[in-house]
């Protein structure tokens, strides 16, 4: 288990991962240009390092570090990427991270799983405070995160190194105080 519940939103379904999303998540997860934008997915990504993330995922989530959603579409219910919050219990904050499979870009399934996934890191983790980094050339990262609230704090310069060389990273950050699920 990754997650606590399920999350439904007008499009998608938030679900924890299981050991049938291994094939699904190393094909999308696999492609150079989902690697391409995230710090911590390697590419290429085997079914073996999907075996290894849900394991990693279920562990933290049951020592009360992450919680990790699939995202499925809900009318079909195949998955097309996923979110997570990464928790630092004693600050009462989270990162927030996901991806969505490059056939699912451009339907704002990214914006709609990362307000849910926000939503339940207020209203039931109780968190103060989340935060999100992309890389400083991902602009649609950026719009998803200002869509859903998170105000952009500053640039981490050459703060990841990803295939050789240093990125910086754009980071944006929510209060709870700031939060509205409306937006």
């Amino acid at each position: 288990m990754t997650a606590p519940q399920e999350l439904k939103t007008a499009r998608l379904l938030l679900r924890s991962l299981e050991q049938a999303d291994i094939p699904a998540i190393a094909r999308l997860a696999g492609a150079r240009e989902i690697a391409s934008m995230t710090a911590n997915i390697p590419h290429p990504y085997a079914e073996q390092d999907a075996r290894n993330f849900l394991a990693r995922a279920s562990e933290e989530f049951r020592s009360g570090l992450s919680v990790s959603f699939a995202i499925c579409v809900s009318a079909t219910r195949e998955l097309c990427g996923g979110v997570g919050l990464n928790i630092t219990p004693a600050h009462q904050r989270a990162e927030l991270g996901y991806w969505i499979g490059v056939p699912f870009w451009g339907n704002g399934y990214a914006t709609e799983a990362a307000r849910a996934a926000v939503a339940f890191g207020f209203q039931t983790l109780a968190l103060h405070r989340i935060y999100a980094f992309h890389f400083a050339g991902n602009a649609a990262s950026g719009r998803v995160l200002e869509k859903i609230g998170m105000r952009h704090e500053g640039r981490s310069r050459e703060h990841v190194k990803k295939w050789d060389r240093f990125v910086d990273l754009e980071n944006y950050g929510l209060l709870e105080s700031e939060f509205s699920e409306k937006k």
